[in-house]
């Protein structure tokens, strides 16, 4: 009996995530279809997650999600300081209070019978994998933005391809598998001109150090990027398992419960809202939960949204903390000259709003979660990029994918509501509307197949599941987690498995 009980629960693994909700629901929802398939399947994050969900929620302790277990590790930092303002002296602390905090939590936690298999993390917390070496696990990273942006990466730190310099600011990017790029096109932190120091670093390190991880896994789908995952494959592969969506957003069982996390709470009066308006006639605006726009910029979207006439709904989330200049807020005269028109919530349940038949289109920073959930619910998108990966995903959106239009920045980087106006009756009317609408169509249906049984993203998460556990089988003779100490721990090779 006692050896059934261990053998039922041998297999285990463990999600590791950076503190921001677009890192952990994707690996919520990789712990899920983990979970379906037998392995017990637990997420380790940062306190702040915790302090975040129980202000966001009245449901009492956040210690699960959908037979998920959630575990909080410290930063090293208090609770109310101002880590998206102070973004490279975060990312620093973390570094350095990160891996002995976690290793200290999986000792804890992971003793006899508990079988640990493998520890996934996400490219903002590598030294994930230092920590595996530690307690020889095997790692894997899930790659949570577009294979696009992994080869870019790739190419980019390891020095493969030419990419601008300060001498040359301005080149074109030419890679294989991807169309020609512009330095409007490329991602942030690739740029001469990038503010923040700690992310070249970080993605350097990472692609340097690639051999610590034994699987890439991609939060995309082989059909929707086929060319630049074939691109890839000979220098490090990666496996798309996605679209990581809620599963009413595939066709899924409606019944099935998605493995997510709120950090702020929804008004879900605007569903009701929605309900009362014409199919295909609502404008849906939302930059999700980091972005904040410069005054001049919130100004020119409201301008726009009203001179169109049309209904639209728009989430303007209050900034953490103060902000110079009125960013992030709404122009004084918006909501009652609006307010027959549209509706202005602080959040939206956003899967739900995308997948009602009166939303037209969205507005969106082009976040690849969004991104993922608007090509799976099959409406165009206006793309409005910020920073990180978001222009290379608007390149994605107009030149690849073809599922929609881009805001272009003036010369000064502002926008003007003439732009914005003209976007907006491009893809609700204009000569290309109908075909923008047939192609993400195409792509809804591209992305039900890639995670129904037998298609490429549940064959590559099966083919993950039995290499993990046939992994575990060749150590069967190792010792349990708990039971490592920590001399044998620093007997461990610092090549990674």
């Amino acid at each position: 009996m006692a050896q059934a009980e261990e053998k039922r629960e041998e297999n285990h693994v463990l999600l590791v995530a950076f503190s921001s909700q677009g890192h952990i629901n994707p690996m919520l929802r990789l712990g899920k279809r983990l979970a379906a398939r037998g392995i017990h399947v637990s997420l380790a994050t940062t306190e702040i997650v915790r302090h975040r969900m129980l202000k966001s929620s009245s449901a009492g302790a956040a210690d699960h999600v959908t037979g998920i277990e959630l575990l909080f590790f410290s930063d090293g930092l208090s609770l109310d300081y101002d880590r998206k303002t102070n973004l490279d002296v975060y990312m620093d602390i973390l570094g350095k209070h990160g891996p002995s905090n976690l290793s200290a939590l999986i000792k804890e936690h992971y003793t006899s019978p508990k079988k640990l298999l493998c520890l996934v993390t996400n490219p903002f917390v590598p030294w994930v994998s230092d920590v595996a070496v530690e307690y020889n696990i095997p790692c894997a990273m899930l790659w949570i933005q577009p294979c696009a942006l992994y080869a870019i990466y790739y190419r980019c730190f390891n020095k493969l391809s030419a990419f601008p310099t300060l001498t040359d600011p301005d080149m074109v990017v030419e890679l294989p598998g991807l169309p020609s790029m512009e330095k409007e096109d490329l991602p942030s932190f690739v740029l001469p001109n990038n503010p923040f120091g700690s992310f070249p670093k970080l993605f350097s390190e990472l692609f340097q150090g690639m051999e610590k991880f034994k699987w890439v896994l991609g939060n995309s789908f082989y059909e929707l990027e086929k060319h630049v995952i074939d691109s890839i494959c000979e220098l490090y592969p990666i496996r798309p398992i996605g679209p990581l969506v809620p599963p009413t957003l595939l066709g899924q069982d409606q019944e099935l419960e998605d493995a997510s996390v709120d950090m702020w709470k929804s008004d879900e009066t605007c569903i009701e809202w929605l309900t009362q308006q014409p199919p295909s006639s609502v404008i849906y605006v939302s930059f999700g939960s980091i972005v904040v726009l410069p005054a001049k910029q919130m100004e020119a979207i409201a301008m726009a949204l009203k001179n169109v006439k049309r209904p639209f709904l728009w989430v303007v989330k209050p900034p953490e903390f103060p902000t110079p200049d009125g960013a992030g807020q709404l122009p004084s005269w918006f909501l009652e000259e609006t307010k027959d028109q549209g509706q202005v919530v602080r959040w939206s349940p956003q899967t739900r709003v995308l997948s009602h038949p009166a939303v037209a289109c969205f507005i969106t920073h082009c976040g690849w979660n969004s991104m993922l959930e608007t090509i799976c619910s099959g409406i165009p998108l206006i793309a409005y990029p910020q920073w990180t990966d978001q222009p290379t995903n608007a390149k994605l959106i107009v030149d690849v994918f073809k599922i929609g239009v881009r805001i272009k920045k003036e010369a000064d980087g502002n926008i003007s509501s003439e732009v914005i106006e003209k976007c907006i009756e491009e893809v609700m009317v204009g000569p290309a509307a109908e075909q923008l609408r047939k192609n993400a169509m195409a792509l809804k249906a591209e992305a039900q197949k890639a995670v129904a049984a037998d298609g490429s993203s549940d064959e590559n998460i099966r083919l993950f599941v039995e290499e993990i556990t046939c992994d575990s089988c060749k150590k069967d003779g190792l010792p349990n987690v708990g039971n490592l100490s920590h001399e044998g721990q620093d007997k461990v090779s610092d090549k990674g498995v």
